[in-house]
């Protein structure tokens, strides 16, 4: 039998020799172990085997890293959420400290008045009193309590509000976007304000130019209208009138009158290289006067684009606009006059004269230039004085909105408008519409009633 260390020795051998025999690497440590844990022998293989160890460790290491620096950082999310939290209750600390100097304040001044109340001397506070001043200190900590809590709670309603007014908002930034309003890209705005449904003359109410320029009382201005009954107008009336041919062109209808011309009709007009047909009204305070805008029975659409207004539509003898670009080269070969003459559906008249008109050119968009307001009409003109041309597809006027959309015409729009004589004819008086887009001149019968006969006449002012 062989002793157990000579067994050991000899296996050791057999494994060493097997190894060889192989062409295994050849073992850089050889371990007896214990025989009752092993029995043979443990090679260890070079820089293969330390390669994989570190390996291991190094694995093991960076998971171990991970681990702590994982831990690391729910400790910083842990101390951060902690100061926001320290932070408060400072807040709220200091708040306690001013309340409790507030209190100790009122407490000292309770326990000087009590002592007053119970005389001089050391040892004068009364039990009753004491006792009285404790509850009002309990009074007063409850009263604070319940102030605290209330202001929390609304600071707390207030916090939300704002959140829900910032996302709105952010909605709000976000549908405008998407939803852009119009052909320019325009947002979606409301419609302009109404001007007065009864004219401010009539709910006494001042207007500043009418009353400077023409002092008149309201009450006799009333009844001069009354005395003064239906307007004498330029308006054809019966058949349409016969357009007269006299020897022409003129350069306008005051130069036809000086000729001779007292007849009142269709006369042709030089205007630059242009010959244009438009009614001369001959007969009215003196002649002479260029009939540039008239409305009188709905029959022609007023409510078009930018370069029928330039040009010119309609006929001379019924509802018609000369035309931007013809008006302004008649104003600007001198100073001229505007007369604007209304009617409504009883018969009454009214008129508005200004003392200077004219056009700017196209290039600063036919730019409205008035002069001083006189006449019984009130004056609802003057509000658009030094205001651009606007219509549906040229948008110039001072409202974020189209008011030439609104108001379904052609004029010198503000933000929106006084008067719109070149609105929709309704019949009748008043009407009902979705915004104000009558023939209306506010001063007169207000924004709600729409005109029955309407005219604009110009002349050269008469120095």
């Amino acid at each position: 039998m062989w002793a157990p260390g000579q067994l050991t020795l000899q296996l050791l051998l057999l494994l060493g020799a097997s190894c060889a025999r192989a062409g295994a690497p050849r073992c850089a440590y050889t371990f007896v172990l214990p025989q009752q844990k092993f029995t043979g022998a443990v090679c260890w293989s070079g820089q293969a085997a330390a390669g994989r160890a570190r390996e291991a460790v190094n694995a093991s290491e960076v998971a171990a890293l991970r681990v702590r620096v994982g831990r690391h950082e729910e400790l910083l999310r842990e101390l951060q959420l902690l100061a926001e939290a320290d932070s408060a209750v400072a807040g709220d600390v200091r708040a306690l400290r001013k309340e409790s100097r507030g209190l100790s304040a009122r407490l000292g001044q309770l326990r000087a008045q009590l002592q007053h109340q119970a005389g001089p001397g050391p040892g004068a506070e009364p039990a009753a009193a004491l006792a009285l001043l404790g509850e009002r200190v309990l009074n007063a900590s409850a009263e604070a309590q319940r102030a605290s809590a209330r202001f929390y709670q609304l600071d707390v309603k207030f916090r939300e509000l704002a959140q829900l007014v910032s996302q709105q908002s952010s909605l709000i930034a976000r549908l405008e976007r998407l939803c852009p309003g119009g052909a320019g890209g325009q947002q979606q705005v409301l419609p302009p304000l109404l001007v007065p449904v009864v004219p401010v003359s009539l709910v006494g109410g001042t207007n500043v130019t009418s009353r400077r320029l023409d002092p008149a009382p309201e009450p006799q201005r009333d009844q001069t209208l009354r005395q003064q009954g239906p307007m004498a107008s330029p308006m054809p009336t019966g058949h349409p009138a016969v357009p007269t041919k006299p020897a022409g062109p003129w350069q306008d209808c005051a130069e036809a009158h000086s000729a001779g011309h007292k007849r009142s009709g269709v006369y042709e007009l030089r205007l630059g290289q242009h010959v244009v047909l438009a009614w001369c009204e001959q007969q009215l305070e003196g002649g002479g006067w260029t009939v540039i805008q008239r409305r009188q029975d709905g029959s022609v659409n007023f409510f078009t684009t930018w370069q029928h207004y330039k040009a010119g539509f309609g006929e001379p003898n019924g509802e018609y606009w000369l035309g931007l670009e013809p008006v302004h080269q008649l104003t600007s070969r001198g100073d001229h006059e505007l007369l604007v003459l209304l009617e409504d559906w009883g018969g009454r008249g009214a008129r508005a004269h200004y003392d200077g008109f004219s056009l700017e050119p196209e290039s600063d968009y036919y730019r409205l230039r008035l002069g001083q307001y006189r006449g019984n009409a009130g004056d609802s003109l003057s509000w658009h004085n030094d205001k651009p041309f606007s219509t549906v597809d040229r948008d110039r006027d001072s409202y974020s909105g189209n008011c030439a959309l609104y108001q379904r015409g052609g004029w010198w729009y503000h933000a929106c408008a006084h008067s719109n004589l070149n609105g929709v004819w309704h019949r009748g008086g008043h009407y009902r519409s979705l915004y104000q887009d009558g023939v209306y001149w506010a001063e007169f019968r207000g924004g709600a009633y729409s005109l029955k006969k309407a005219a604009m006449l110009i002349r050269p002012l008469r120095l």
